[in-house]
């Protein structure tokens, strides 16, 4: 998923960490070198929910410790993931950094060993406490920079997932209750099909369109299938029961018109300005286009989890993670670990920003308030089951093309399996031989 970030001063960094390319400081192995200077680096809005919460955490960060210089650089999403690996090799490095989560990103620098194990600090401050089962997947990598097992890495202190918007107007018009079953979603993707009227959101051309087959993977899997998929437990038959009835029902809704026929070719803003204007009465995507809705929907509407589901797609938010040549290791923990107290949780909370340890009772917001109990409902479940891209290189732009083929007619479910599997099966392979 892609997020829109502010300008970053992350050149200047990279410049000078061009210069040092090579020579790796020894700060962090050896102790603080400096802890008169916290330096944090994020890239997030300052009126987004995230971005209202680490100014609070700064803040409170500031009044116990009036010693320190707190030195803030925004940055923004997309040059710290090109660039990371470059500007860490470096000593011009922050001494916290807001990073992406998952194998080919924080995993990929743990196993570099350009990332602090904060493994001790985890235990210590009780982080492993707060977070545990799915929700700390993203924060452990072992050797080979796999998430699930090994060192903590990374701590966040948010979440995210896919969920069912719904137009509450046409569910009324229509006489329809919001489906919790597979088979009472059918149902009322049959009822607006009926009435002529094309039911889903959908966009063939990003992830939205992705994301809901693996909704109906993990509609017909279990925690076993994910582990194989994802963490490479065991070796995964796409042609298993799970992923070929998923696949067939996603081609029975484009058969019967649930879904339209020139959404192969359509973006995720597209999908999400049909919802907005009421063209369709449903969309299955992500917690990140909430605060969207709120400002644009004209319409009344709402939000539940996928129908029956126990597991969904979703994880953790971006992880706080700690360079290796930070200079001030010990002052990065701490900031960390005031991010996950209440008082930084309940800003995220109020603010719709899914906190991972908030209290939703906070929140006055009535539909900010359904959203948060309904992420809660699914950690209580040990239910986040991360994203249908993130087991290999270069996947997501696989399973774009081959629903797509789906879309368009042009593959049977078996032919589209096909083609995952043999993608996922060459992509696995270089990841564990490399």
């Amino acid at each position: 998923m892609k997020h829109k970030r502010t300008m970053t001063a992350v050149a200047a960094a990279l410049a000078g960490a061009l210069a040092l390319t090579g020579c790796t400081g020894q700060s962090a192995a050896g102790g603080d070198t400096d802890d008169s200077t916290l330096t944090i680096w994020h890239y997030e809005n300052e009126d987004s929910a995230m971005g209202q919460a680490w100014a609070k955490a700064i803040e409170i960060f500031k009044e116990e410790n009036p010693d320190v210089t707190v030195d803030v650089e925004k940055q923004t999403f997309e040059q710290i993931q090109k660039n990371a690996k470059i500007v860490l090799t470096g000593d011009d490095v922050p001494d916290v950094m807001e990073f992406n989560k998952g194998n080919a990103t924080a995993g990929q620098l743990a196993a570099q060993g350009l990332l602090t194990p904060l493994t001790d600090a985890a235990t210590e401050r009780g982080w492993d406490e707060k977070l545990t089962g799915s929700l700390a997947t993203t924060a452990t990598y072992d050797e080979q920079g796999l998430m699930g097992s090994g060192e903590w890495y990374g701590v966040p202190n948010y979440g995210e997932f896919v969920g069912v918007y719904y137009n509450k107007d046409m569910f009324a018009e229509q006489g329809l209750e919001v489906p919790t079953t597979l088979d009472e979603f059918d149902d009322v993707l049959a009822a607006f099909k009926k009435k002529g009227i094309t039911p889903l959101a959908e966009a063939g051309a990003e992830y939205p369109l992705g994301q809901l087959w693996y909704e109906l993977v993990l509609a017909y899997g279990d925690r076993a299938l994910v582990d194989d998929y994802q963490l490479f437990k065991n070796d995964v038959d796409f042609h298993n029961e799970a992923m070929t009835k998923a696949t067939e029902k996603l081609d029975e809704w484009i058969d019967k018109g649930y879904i339209a026929s020139d959404s192969a070719a359509l973006t995720a803003e597209d999908m999400g300005v049909s919802f907005i204007d009421g063209t369709y009465p449903l969309m299955v995507s992500g917690s990140w286009w909430f605060g969207r809705l709120v400002a644009e929907t004209k319409a009344d509407w709402g939000q539940f989890n996928f129908p029956g589901n126990t597991l969904h797609t979703g994880s953790s938010g971006n992880l706080w993670v700690v360079p290796t040549n930070a200079d001030s290791p010990s002052l990065a923990e701490e900031f960390i670990d005031i991010t996950l107290r209440p008082e930084v949780q309940n800003v995220l909370a109020e603010e719709g920003g899914l906190p991972v340890a908030g209290d939703a009772s906070v929140i006055k917001d009535e539909r900010t308030r359904e959203l948060t109990e309904n992420f809660q409902a699914i950690l209580d479940d040990d239910g986040l089951a991360f994203y249908p891209d993130w087991p290999v290189a270069g996947y997501y732009d696989v399973i774009v093309s081959e629903l797509q083929s789906l879309v368009n007619r042009s593959k049977t479910p078996s032919e589209v399996l096909d083609g995952l599997q043999s993608s996922y099966d060459e992509g696995k392979a270089d990841l564990l031989d490399g």
